[in-house]
């Protein structure tokens, strides 16, 4: 399973409306940074309260990536 994918089905499992969800990459040397969009009202959910749940994803692609050697960083798009 590729990275976007990954992300894109854990965000998926949490909002209420999964087809507004839109994730793209950003690879630079080493590192991969997903920028993730959804609808206005599903962004308090993909964050969660006090953030745990963007922690817990942010945890599960970390992971991920530690065994590839690479870093991931996942960022939540709110405007």
């Amino acid at each position: 399973m590729a990275y976007t994918e990954l992300v894109e089905t854990l965000v998926k499992g949490v909002v209420d409306n999964p087809d507004a969800v839109k994730v793209t990459e950003d690879v630079e040397v080493g590192v991969r940074s997903f920028h993730v969009e959804c609808d206005k009202e599903d962004v308090g959910k993909v964050i969660g309260k006090s953030g745990r749940v963007v922690s817990a994803i942010r945890c599960v692609v970390s992971a991920v990536a530690s065994k590839e050697r690479e870093r991931a960083f996942v960022k939540v798009v709110t405007e």
